[in-house]
């Protein structure tokens, strides 16, 4: 396996799209790809045949159709080579743990931008301190 081939055509967002849409779904046709995809059908194509040299795509065709499936095993085959079976939980615990500080940056995000609008119920008197003290 040609792992330059595979990171490279990783490295590319509209392939990991590509990737992912088969992964949603797969068995596509090269026109409901490009369909998801703001391109021409020749670009889309251009993309897949990358895809499909890293062996990460593999088509099958029937009669005029030609389908498109997703390949995992050069990807785990990356992850087994970079990830030890004894890092595997300590991996997977980081993965959540970044996974959990994202959800909560946007929770706490959106509430932050909700004590903002005008016309909050919040007691403001600790924004502006107490006046009388000041009026002394």
């Amino acid at each position: 396996m040609d792992d330059d081939a595979v990171f490279k055509a990783l490295a590319d967002p509209t392939r990991r799209r590509l990737l992912d849409l088969l992964f949603a779904r797969d068995g596509r046709t090269l026109g409901d790809l490009a369909g998801h995809i703001a391109m021409s059908r020749y670009g889309v194509s251009k993309h897949l045949a990358v895809l499909e040299g890293a062996n990460l795509v593999t088509t099958h065709r029937s009669g005029r159709e030609k389908r498109h499936f997703l390949n995992p095993v050069p990807i785990r085959l990356i992850h087994d080579r970079w990830i030890s079976k004894y890092a595997e939980r300590r991996v997977a615990a980081l993965v959540d743990l970044k996974h959990d500080l994202e959800d909560e940056h946007v929770e706490h995000g959106h509430e932050r931008e909700r004590g903002n609008e005008p016309g909050d119920d919040h007691d403001h008197e600790s924004d502006h301190g107490n006046n009388d003290e000041r009026d002394a």
